[in-house]
């Protein structure tokens, strides 16, 4: 392509659109399927699969668009991968669609579709149909990217209104490092530290927890809101309550220092590789000797359990390390513009 930046005409269905989607996505996602050039994928499941299938679909919109730990990219994949994988599915295909504003660099739309191949590659999904809009400046933040995915359900019946008294609650990693990561990188603070973003696929351990054979209730990615939103959906869902002991939820020392700073609470914060698991109690020792195999989830920890104490059903009951009790709210709005 002549042009470093996208320009209108990419998006216009002609000889720059062809050549845009020929250079940039074929050249990152290229397989039978996506360049058959059709409206649509024919796809066949793998000889004697499950016919359940899981079907999920997200937008991302991030600011920056390259942060420390990852882009965009890689959080759209990421993030479908990990929605299939907390419905114990493996993911298959994704289509994915680009809004692209006018004026971005042809090197940053490159590097944002190299990643996503990259990611794509820890759970051997394919990218098999898409859509590529161009936009005037100054009608959209950039780069707006949408994915949706199919995946195979290996573990039925996982649901937040499933877990039950009694259940451990464990942590898959140290929480609020995505959050605080795009925080960092927007203000332009410099803490000396290497934080970055959990950002990852999760379907690796996930794939692990489901090969054992392990009685899981419930799965949950905690991005927005966090650790907070996760747990007190599934106290709601499943009437019972959570109660949480604070000085085992993983917090490292950058998150706590900004949420210090800026007031606020690590648990609400939001994180794209991080997720959360309900089981029997007397499992949870065998899950997180799985978990911590894996490096994404080398700190998980186990930091509650379910009850079902009748004043506080329907609540999450945090102990904090000076022996009093509060509540975990969930966060009454978006604590971080554009972070997923």
């Amino acid at each position: 392509m002549n042009s470093h930046t996208i320009e209108l005409g990419h998006g216009g269905g002609g000889v720059q659109m062809n050549r845009l989607i020929r250079e940039v996505f074929f050249a990152a996602f290229g397989n039978e399927l996506l360049q058959r050039e059709e409206d649509a994928a024919i796809l066949s499941l793998p000889s004697g699969a499950q016919s359940t299938m899981a079907f999920t679909t997200d937008s991302f919109t991030v600011t920056p668009l390259i942060f420390n730990g990852g882009d965009i990219g890689k959080l759209a994949i990421a993030g479908t991968v990990n929605d299939l994988a907390m419905m114990g599915a493996k993911p298959q295909y994704l289509s994915c669609s680009f809004i692209i504003e006018e004026g971005l660099p042809l090197t940053t739309l490159k590097a944002v579709a190299q990643s996503m191949a990259d990611e794509l590659a820890i759970s051997g999904a394919h990218i098999v149909c898409g859509d590529t809009k161009v936009v005037p400046r100054g009608c959209a933040d950039q780069l707006f990217i949408n994915t949706t995915g199919i995946g195979l359900v290996q573990k039925p019946g996982l649901s937040a209104s499933n877990v039950a008294e009694g259940d451990a609650i464990i942590v898959s990693r140290d929480v609020g490092c995505h959050g605080a990561t795009i925080l960092m990188n927007r203000e332009g603070l410099e803490l000396g530290s290497a934080l970055a973003s959990d950002c990852a696929t999760l379907w690796p351990v996930v794939e692990a927890l489901i090969a054992a054979d392990l009685d899981i209730h419930a799965l949950r990615d905690a991005t927005r809101g966090g650790l907070a939103a996760v747990v007190n959906e599934w106290a709601q869902a499943a009437t019972v309550t959570i109660e949480l002991n604070e000085a085992a939820i993983p917090v490292c020392d950058e998150v706590r220092g900004l949420c210090e700073l800026y007031g606020m609470e690590p648990f609400q914060l939001a994180n794209e590789g991080t997720f959360i698991l309900a089981l029997p109690a007397a499992q949870a020792e065998q899950a997180l000797a799985i978990m911590k195999q894996f490096s994404p989830s080398a700190n998980a920890a186990i930091i509650g359990r379910a009850s079902h104490a009748e004043q506080q059903v329907g609540t999450v009951v945090l102990q904090t390390p000076w022996g009093s009790q509060r509540y975990l709210k969930v966060p009454p709005g978006e604590l971080l513009p554009r972070i997923c």
